[in-house]
């Protein structure tokens, strides 16, 4: 049986390839995802353990916040001679680290967007992990060194003059490039190096002061006995950690955040091609075992057993996913490469370490590719494996009725179920997302087990117009459509699926933005919004404030800083500093309890939310660590209603300067003088911003615009992987199409010979397409939407922010492109049916 099923598949080579298609295109993504994640992971251990390489201990504060590694609090610059007389001890070097972006040729910002943009200290010793490879050491107040990928991007080289931002500008001399001694790429992180003192000056403001201290150990020494022996030398509030321990914890807190994100948003797309795959595999299989029915009763006249005729399918299906994943495999490979030059293009890439193809990743995807392909394949075998002997005597009806009760029960409490709980979600228990998030799921699953139940009646429906509008043409379109409720759902529901989650993404995004922009809009009422471009960069120096306050044409300046602190010890939060007393003339702060105005640097005012949910009321008292270690206690004097603009805990700006080695602003908020139009204000602010950098000034409006275009961008990265998902689902369609028509040879015969022209057959397997992929996307895109706004009622009542706001353009683009995309993946199979002998057609057994 092996040997015929492998000659039968050989004969059948078209059929193997279309259905190999579906399977190479979901593991080809899920590989990408994989080999990326992986080589991100390494990349980033690679990055870290380097790094870390030439420091056997570090000594530092131990506060503990999270956030950025490299922005820890200062230790007194005196311990390292402590350390220095420590047995063991061989080396003591110094670091003064913080932020610090460089400027390129055209004086623009690089970095910025989510890699962090670090200053540091350049120390020269003999197992430096980074390299001069251009130039030399900096040794001036006005010298720097700067890392390879920032002076290719940047156009700089040594002798050039480049502004750094730490956050105040500092006109610099490039005089070295540097790089990993390995060569690696840093992946959007961007360094710039000076001797000590400057380094000191510019990242902490004082030369008695370090980030950090290095410590490198005698040959044969090891590193955790000179690190305990440090630790029992060193202050109170420091400690002692080896390199390899920083290297892991810094792996660690990268998987927690972005990089672990990073890799379950690609994984989520992965699973979702892979799905669509399934449905497309499945139904292929489906046709081809429907097509080959003769020949497996034929098969069980002669005498094979069930067993076998099941096992031929299966090993069919087996051939078809090992050969189609190790293809897969080979252009996901390609695509992770691509994805990755992408990401790196937009300022947003990571550290990678080859490909990361490793034993795990390939394992993984080839037993995917091979599972999915016979899970998808095993109701066909098993349907194949029951055909009775005498039917190979007789013409064996294919098309089947996916209308059974047991199916139409189950799918209408499945989907009832579903919509019930998204739609009651807020009402629902406690936890409405949870609810919302289970209904989507159960109202997804349902509606794919009514798709053969509904398939006859919404073909019927899609299809009048077909059939009034083009005659024959259209009736035996809409006729054909109509046969094989199972089928014609079975391709459908891959196209909805992908149609689905597209219109789910794209309706979220739209609201997310919708209810953003309506929040800044009524939430801000200055004129003038003053910030950096990124949110990863410099900031702006706090004196910009000051001089924009100072201009006569400004009424009110406020200025948003913020600081990481431990509340009761544990919860990590954030204070946003502002200058409290004019906040509420340029930001709606809902109802205000307190003296807001009033608050002094011991003081805090905290939203009625986090006071409810923390317990706390005027006059409590808040414990407080702050990132330089200092412990406080701030007393609430103010409530506010509305935080979804400001946060939850605001303070003055001088409790956050008083803990910071380098304050900065990442917003000013600037209202003008009544009757000063805007452009006289901008303009005005423009004369005092050049000295600082020159961040970005806008108007209420332009900044409304630009954070919406950020949130635009994100979606179009979403968009173009669902894509993907919708590609595979077309594929399916056009593969299925080209099965039917085998299947329907002898009918297209009879058409022919009866008169009908080979234009109006090709134009009946076209409207036949049209009318399939607008029931896929169509359902898909009510489904998606219908989910979203369950979603969005959920995020609302559990977030207080979020109003429903779908984009009726995106989704009718969506419902275009799918009536477009109907004909394109007909016009193969429609040529071909064209093409058919009339005399071979009609002769077909």
């Amino acid at each position: 049986m092996r040997s015929l099923t492998v000659k039968q598949l050989w004969a059948r080579k078209r059929r193997a390839v279309g259905a190999s298609l579906a399977v190479i295109l979901g593991i080809a993504f899920l590989t990408a995802t994989l080999v990326l994640g992986n080589a991100m992971t390494q990349g980033i251990d690679s990055l870290f353990t380097e790094g870390y390489s030439g420091t056997d201990v570090q000594v530092r504060n131990d506060t503990d916040l999270g956030g950025d590694s490299f922005q820890v609090a200062a230790i007194d610059a005196s311990i390292a001679d402590t350390i220095a007389a420590v047995p063991g001890v061989e080396q003591v070097l110094p670091i003064a680290e913080g932020t610090a972006q460089i400027t390129g040729s055209d004086a623009k910002p690089i970095g910025g967007n989510g890699p962090p943009t670090i200053g540091s200290t350049w120390n020269e010793f003999e197992r430096r992990p980074y390299v001069i490879t251009d130039g030399r050491a900096p040794t001036g107040s006005t010298e720097v060194v700067i890392d390879a990928g920032s002076a290719e991007q940047g156009d700089l080289s040594v002798g050039d003059t480049t502004e750094v931002r730490t956050p105040e500008p500092n006109e610099m001399t490039i005089v070295g490039i540097a790089e990993l001694r390995s060569g690696s790429e840093l992946g959007g992180v961007t360094f710039a190096w000076f001797d000590l003192e400057t380094a000191q000056e510019l990242m902490l403001g004082s030369t008695d002061v370090v980030t950090t201290i290095d410590v490198t150990v005698a040959a044969g020494t090891s590193p955790d006995t000179v690190r305990d022996a440090v630790a029992a030398e060193i202050p109170a509030g420091t400690e002692a950690v080896t390199g390899v321990e920083l290297a892991d914890e810094a792996l660690d807190e990268a998987n927690s955040d972005y990089l672990g994100f990073f890799k379950t948003f690609l994984l989520a797309f992965a699973v979702i091609a892979l799905l669509v795959a399934a449905f497309s595999i499945n139904n292929t299989f489906s046709i081809l075992v429907a097509q080959r029915t003769r020949e497996s009763a034929l098969l069980r006249a002669l005498g094979a057993s069930r067993r076998q005729v099941l096992a031929s399918v299966t090993f069919e299906a087996l051939l078809i996913g090992v050969g189609a994943s190790a293809i897969g495999f080979g252009a996901g490979l390609g695509l992770a490469v691509g994805l990755n030059e992408l990401m790196t293009a937009a300022g947003v890439g990571i550290p990678t370490a080859g490909l990361g193809a490793s034993t795990s990743v390939v394992l993984t995807a080839m037993v995917t590719g091979v599972v999915v392909t016979l899970v998808a394949a095993v109701v066909p075998a098993a349907r194949a494996s029951r055909v009775a002997p005498l039917a190979a005597l007789r013409d064996v009806a294919v098309d089947r009725s996916g209308g059974s009760i047991v199916r139409t029960t189950i799918g209408g409490v499945v989907t009832a179920a579903g919509i019930v709980a998204l739609a009651g979600a807020t009402e629902i228990g406690d936890a409405p997302m949870m609810v919302a998030g289970l209904g989507a799921l159960a109202a997804f699953v349902g509606v794919i087990l009514l798709g053969p139940v509904a398939a006859r009646f919404a073909a019927g429906v899609i299809g009048t117009p077909v059939a009034v509008l083009r005659g024959t043409t259209g009736k035996l379109a809409r006729r054909n459509a109509m046969r094989n409720p199972k089928r014609t759902a079975g391709t459908a529901s891959a196209l909805m699926i992908g149609t689905a989650v597209v219109a789910l993404f794209a309706s979220l995004g739209s609201s997310i933005k919708y209810s953003f922009t309506e929040l800044i809009d009524q939430s801000f009422g200055g004129d003038l919004v003053i910030r950096q471009d990124g949110f990863s960069g410099a900031g702006m120096p706090i004196e910009l404030s000051g001089d924009v306050a100072d201009l006569p044409e400004v009424a009110v300046v406020a200025p948003l800083r913020d600081a990481p602190v431990l509340i009761g010890g544990d919860s990590e939060e954030w204070l946003v500093g502002s200058d409290l007393e004019h906040l509420t003339d340029v930001a709606d702060l809902g109802e205000v309890t307190g003296d807001l105005g009033g608050i002094g640097s011991d003081e805090i005012a905290v939203s009625t939310q986090w006071a409810e949910d923390n317990g706390v009321g005027i006059g409590s008292t808040i414990d407080v660590r702050f990132r330089d270690g200092e412990a406080g206690r701030l007393q609430v004097a103010a409530t506010y209603s509305e935080e979804a603009l400001m946060g939850s805990l605001l303070v003055d700006t001088s409790t956050i300067d008083a803990h910071a080695t380098r304050p900065s602003d990442f917003i000013v908020l600037v209202d003008l003088v009544d009757g000063v139009s805007l452009a006289d204000g901008k303009a005005a602010v423009e004369s005092v911003t050049g000295a600082f950098g020159e961040p970005l000034i806008e108007s209420s409006e332009e900044y409304l615009d630009s954070q919406a275009a950020q949130l635009d961008q994100m979606l179009g990265i979403v968009y173009a992987l669902l894509g993907l998902a919708v590609i595979i689902a077309l594929i399916g369609i056009a593969n299925t199409l080209s099965l039917s028509l085998h299947e329907r040879t002898r009918e297209l015969g009879l058409l022919r010979a009866v008169g009908q022209s080979r234009r109006a057959l090709r134009s009946t397997v076209r409207w036949e397409s049209v009318i399939i992929a607008i029931f896929g996307t169509a359902g898909g895109l009510a489904l998606g939407t219908f989910m979203c706004w369950g979603l969005v009622r959920a995020i609302s009542a559990s977030e207080g922010f979020g109003s429903f706001a779908p984009s009726y353009v995106t989704l009718a683009t969506i419902l275009g492109v799918a009536i477009v995309s109907g004909v394109v993946a007909a016009a193969r199979p429609a040529r071909r049916a064209a093409k058919l002998d009339v005399l071979e057609a009609i002769a077909t057994e």
